[in-house]
């Protein structure tokens, strides 16, 4: 293993504070690969990136064999240990990589025999490329606001009309898992759908938000016909497939916050002690240290709850098991302490941290979204105080 290699494997290992997983070999062998991507500066274009990860086998942890035993799929301690691995080194490769798992789950919860043979292979070895269609302009963190309509037709098809924003692979996605209202309740009348993009109907328009290299659009459906067939699971199933995937990928989102701090706390570092001012480096001033006494305190305390959570969530007595505050929290610390240590390692670079393209200016943009997607930080509140209250 070359020497820089060698260095990033052990930097690696730092990121959460105890063996993950029941095998220290296996934890190893897992940055071990991570550590050996080849990740260009400019960093490639996404399908380049689902080929590396694919090729490397990392994507087969995030979208099970089609005969894994239902419920039982997933390791959430491997995801939450790659999730944060990749986040370290690259955010977009993080993101490429969780995609094809929550663009996936539903089928892997709910899908037919058709819909997993056909579908789990490809994604798993990036021949298809997943996405999430489910907010909308109205419906965020409240899913019963979901207004896509699947109505339908006499020939037991569906009618699909509506429209889908802040989509991550749209534009990209070879195929959807696409939420639409079959009924008006606003929980029981959702249903899920395996949408393939190349539908007629179906129209991206892309986004440019703040992380700049995020693939991220519009989806609108206008008059698309899906048969029987693409629905997932049954009718008025939408709203638990959707917050059973969510659930599940709730506590990774922490694991890539803790990639990300660690990132910016090792760069921080590096930056005090060759950095001079006043005749001696930044390193040496107490406020300095101090600084960086929290930050690593807070990504400490945030990986914990990240491990505790997945762990919990793995050893669950059934699959069906909700974790709901504990993951809750892990999301909550973990992105909210992301956002700070990030903040902080900035400030202490100084106006070289705000540099365009640098490593620091780059994690700034990239952190701001984890404490929105997949329930704000005030909906992780919420769940964690009904918790305590009921």
């Amino acid at each position: 293993m070359p020497a820089s290699e060698a260095a990033l494997l052990t930097r690696l290992q730092t990121l959460l504070p105890s063996l993950v997983l029941e095998s220290s070999a296996a934890q190893h062998a897992l940055l071990e690969t991570v550590a050996s991507l080849a990740i260009a500066d400019p960093e490639p274009s996404p399908q380049t990136i689902l080929a590396q990860l694919a090729q490397a086998g990392l994507l087969t942890h995030c979208v099970p064999a089609v005969d894994a035993a239902p419920g039982r799929e997933l390791s959430i301690r491997v995801l939450c240990l790659l999730r944060a691995a990749l986040a370290y080194r690259s955010p977009l490769y993080d993101l490429m990589f969780v995609m094809q798992g929550l663009g996936s789950h539903a089928v892997v919860q709910a899908g037919s025999p058709q819909q997993r043979r056909d579908y789990l292979p490809r994604v798993a070895q990036g021949q298809a490329i997943s996405a999430l269609a489910l907010t909308e302009p109205e419906a965020g963190s409240d899913l019963s606001g979901i207004c896509t309509s699947a109505q339908k037709q006499a020939d037991g098809s569906y009618r699909i009309d509506g429209e889908k924003v802040f989509i991550s692979n749209a534009g990209l996605a070879t195929h959807y898992v696409l939420y639409a209202r079959t009924a008006e309740h606003p929980k029981r009348g959702l249903s899920a759908f395996l949408l393939p993009a190349a539908t007629v109907g179906v129209e991206t328009q892309s986004m440019r938000l703040l992380c700049d290299d995020h693939p991220i659009g519009r989806v609108i459906l206008r008059g698309v016909i899906l048969p029987e067939s693409a629905r997932i699971g049954d009718e008025g199933q939408g709203m638990s497939l959707a917050l059973g995937t969510l659930a599940r990928f709730r506590p990774t989102v922490g694991a890539a916050a803790v990639g990300m701090a660690a990132r910016a706390l090792h760069e921080a570092i590096a930056h005090v002690r060759r950095r001079q001012q006043f005749g001696q480096p930044l390193a040496n001033f107490q406020a300095t240290q101090l600084r960086l006494a929290e930050m690593a305190t807070e990504l400490r305390a945030a990986s914990l709850l990240v491990q505790h959570a997945a762990h919990t969530l793995d050893h669950a007595a059934s699959p069906a098991e909700p974790a709901g505050p504990e993951s809750a929290m892990a999301k909550l610390f973990a992105t909210e302490m992301a956002q700070r240590v990030v903040d902080g390692a900035l400030q202490l670079h100084g106006g070289s941290g705000l540099v365009f393209g640098s490593v620091i200016e780059r994690l700034y943009r990239d952190v701001r979204a984890l404490r929105i997607y997949e329930g704000t930080s005030e909906v992780q509140k919420l769940i964690i105080a009904r918790s305590l209250l009921h």
